[in-house]
This record gives C-alpha cells, structure tokens and sequence, in this order.
C-alpha cells in the first residue's frame, strides 16, 4: 500500500506564508505527476497545483496562481507547496497526491495515491 506523509501545515495570520510537504518512497514519487489539493469546509475538493519531476513544469489553480509554488527535490525526493500571502479563504485541509501512471498532469486529473491531509488556519 502506498504511504504519503504530510507535514507542515498549521495556523498562520493572513498574509504569513507556510511550506507543505509531501513524502514517500521515492519509487512512488519519480517520474510522476504530483498534486496538491484541499478540502474546504462545505465546498468539493480543489486542485491547486500539479507537477512532475521530469517536465518541470507546473500548473495552478486560478484561486492560488502567484501566491502557492509547487516544487519537488529530487534529492531528498520531496513534494513542497510553499503558500505565501495566506488568506482567511484558504483554511481547509491540504492533501498531495500522486498519478499511478496517466499522461495528463494537471490539477483536474485524476490522481491514485493520496496523503493523509494537513489543517491549514489562516486568521484575519
């Protein structure tokens, strides 16, 4: 069974910022598309960032472009999502996940693995 351990998350005033990360066995993690998404309260899962380690490229949800960086290190084989300029509307629970396969990377794929989610509380 497929592992993924989150960490990071916290409560934050509006405008601090927070770094998420996302780990697993770095045979899960290399060579595929990588997520982050949240939960927020009364409202359906959110994509917010998508990458994976080969492209380099990255796409973002239009809620988080400009504030959320999603970014893997291939050495130490983790998954960030630095959020800067938090606002009250991005409490929710965050998730990362990862493609088992599939050739579309991008928030509004679908995704196998998922972590075990983080709170993030941002105060106004």
């Amino acid at each position: 069974q497929v592992q993924l351990g989150v960490s990071g998350g916290g409560s934050v005033q509006s405008g601090g910022a927070l770094r998420l990360s996302c780990v697993a066995d770095a045979r899960i993690l290399s060579g595929k598309c990588m997520g982050w998404f949240r939960s927020r309260s009364g409202r359906e899962r959110e994509g917010l960032a998508a990458t994976d380690e080969y492209s380099g490229r990255a796409n973002y949800a239009d809620s988080v472009k400009g504030r959320f960086t999603i970014s893997y290190d291939k050495n130490k084989k983790h998954l960030y999502l630095q959020m800067n300029d938090l606002k009250p509307e991005d409490t929710a629970m965050y998730y990362c996940a990862v493609q088992d396969g599939g050739t579309w990377c991008h928030t509004e794929a679908t995704y196998d693995y998922w972590g075990q989610g983080t709170q993030v509380t941002v105060s106004s």
